[in-house]
C-alpha cells in the first residue's frame, strides 16, 4: 500500500492536495503524519527524504516527491486522476501547473491556517491581481467544461492543486464572483475537505513560523483550533 508522508493538516497546504486527491478517488494509502517541530521525526524523515520536504509518496522502494510529481506518478497507476478528453486534460495541467508555480502573493500573504478567520492588514495590487486571476481561471474552467468541478462532472488533480485556496478564501473572506465562490464552497463540502478540516482543527500543535507569518500580515478575528 501506497504511504503519504504529510505535515500538519492545519498548516500543510502542500500535503493537502495528493492527500484529498487520493481520498476522493478512492485510492487506498496509509497516512505518515510529520508535526512541524517535532525534531526527531524529521530528521527520521530527512533520512527517507533527501529534500526533507513534504508531501512525499512511498510506493515500496519507490519515493515520489513534490505535489506535482505524486500527482503524475499516480496518473500513471490509476484512471480519473486527470480529465480523460485530451483539451480537457490538457487545460487542467495548465491550470494546476500555473497553481504550482504561480499565485505567489497570495501563497505568501495568505497563508494557509484552517483553524482561523483573519482580517487582512492590506489588499496590495499584486495581491488582489492573483485573487483576479483566481477568479478568471476558475470561471474560465467552468464555464468551458460546464462544471460544478473546473474540467466538467469529476473531482480531478487540477481541483485537488486548488483545494488549499478554497481553505484560504474561507480564512481570510476572500470577495470572489458567484461563480468562483460556489466552487469554493463545492470544494469545501468535499468529504475528504470536511474530514481535513475536523482534523487540522483538533490539532494543538503550534508552528512559530506559521504562526508569525499570519501576525505579519493579518488581524485574528477568531480562533477555532482546539487547545492543549
Amino acid at each position: 500500500m501506497y504511504e503519504l508522508f504529510i505535515a500538519n493538516k492545519n498548516y500543510s497546504s502542500w500535503s493537502l492536495r495528493p492527500w484529498v486527491l487520493m481520498r476522493e478517488l478512492a485510492i487506498p494509502f496509509e497516512e505518515r503524519l510529520l508535526i512541524f517541530g517535532d525534531a526527531t521525526a524529521w530528521e527520521a524523515y530527512r533520512r527517507l527524504v533527501a529534500s526533507g520536504k513534504v508531501p512525499c509518496l512511498k510506493d515500496e522502494s519507490t519515493l515520489v516527491w513534490d505535489s506535482l510529481s505524486i500527482v503524475e506518478y499516480l496518473a500513471e497507476r490509476h484512471t480519473g486522476i486527470w480529465p480523460a478528453d485530451s483539451g480537457a486534460r490538457a487545460w487542467a495541467r495548465s491550470a494546476a501547473a500555473e497553481m504550482h508555480s504561480g499565485f505567489s502573493e497570495l501563497r505568501n500573504r495568505c497563508g494557509m491556517n484552517c483553524g482561523l478567520r483573519i482580517r487582512l492588514h492590506e489588499m496590495p495590487a499584486p495581491l488582489a491581481n492573483d485573487i483576479a486571476r483566481l477568479r478568471a481561471l476558475w470561471r474560465e474552467g467552468l464555464d468551458r467544461f460546464g462544471g460544478p468541478f473546473l474540467t466538467g462532472a469529476g473531482f480531478t488533480a487540477v481541483d485537488a492543486f486548488f483545494t488549499p485556496v478554497a481553505f484560504r478564501v474561507q480564512t481570510y473572506d476572500i470577495e470572489l464572483d458567484a461563480a468562483a465562490a460556489g466552487y469554493a464552497e463545492r470544494l469545501l463540502a468535499l468529504g475528504s475537505m470536511r474530514e481535513w478540516y475536523a482534523a487540522g482543527i483538533r490539532e494543538t500543535a503550534r508552528d512559530a513560523a506559521h504562526e508569525d507569518e499570519i501576525k505579519a500580515y493579518g488581524t485574528i478575528v477568531e480562533d477555532l483550533r482546539a487547545t492543549a
